[in-house]
């Protein structure tokens, strides 16, 4: 089964609304747990516009099963992973400024620093991933980097489904088909929800993780978040 790892980036957003600590993210992390997630995720950003560098601390000792740290390996980013050495660390592009992520690396432009950064946590025993396009030259490029998996950024495929373009997730099962002949483990996120995660999962050989934030938070103002994070291990079987 491919695991499900909960973004509670929202949460922190919802928090950060009114100040104080309604929601607790750490508890809701826990809750999350509990019903069934197999990972937390969080992408703090410089800003901490929703995730704080310190809620990173603070879920460390709570989060028994995988805690997946995603962000731009700034130096403040990097030492934060080395000192809380998380199962995983996501390697995003973004700019300072972005709203979300909204691009994978350029795996062949950046190759010699992505491999810098990614020796280094792999020496301090933490799993990289590294956020690509499916692009078959990203992936042959990403496997240059010394990674120890992919997250394949889904939006395009997303938006695509969401019109009825099942065709869409072609790319996405050729990417995971090179990954694996390249020994890359494979992750997927961004926009993935309960209307369009089964045909994903469904499609993509070998998918080990999807990370899902956005949608299951807006899917649990309706159906209850309990509810919502049983759906999705139901559609990951």
């Amino acid at each position: 089964m491919t695991k499900l790892s909960v973004n509670i980036n929202k949460i922190a957003t919802l928090r950060n609304a009114r100040g104080g600590n309604m929601p607790n993210l750490v508890e809701v992390a826990k809750d999350i747990q509990q019903f069934g997630a197999e990972g937390i995720t969080i992408h703090p950003r410089p800003d901490e516009r929703h995730i704080r560098y310190q809620d990173a601390y603070d879920l460390k000792p709570e989060v028994r099963t995988e805690f997946n740290i995603e962000g731009n390996p700034i130096d403040k980013f990097v030492q934060m992973v080395l000192e809380i050495k998380p199962t995983q660390v996501t390697l995003v592009p973004d700019a300072v400024d972005a709203i979300t992520s909204n691009a994978g690396w350029d795996t062949v432009k950046h190759t010699d620093f992505l491999k810098e950064v990614i020796s280094e946590f792999k020496r301090n025993d933490i799993r990289t991933s590294i956020f690509v396009d499916p692009v078959t030259e990203m992936i042959e490029g990403a496997a240059e980097t010394g990674t120890d998996r992919i997250e394949l950024y889904t939006e395009a495929y997303a938006h695509q489904f969401s019109l009825g373009n099942k065709k869409a997730i072609q790319p996405y099962t050729e990417s995971a088909i090179l990954a694996y002949q390249l020994d890359l483990g494979i992750n997927a996120g961004h926009d993935l929800s309960l209307e369009n995660i089964r045909f994903f999962k469904e499609n993509i050989p070998n998918l080990l993780e999807v990370s899902i934030g956005h949608a299951l938070i807006c899917e649990a103002i309706y159906l209850g978040l309990e509810n919502v994070v049983q759906s999705y291990l139901q559609k990951l079987v």
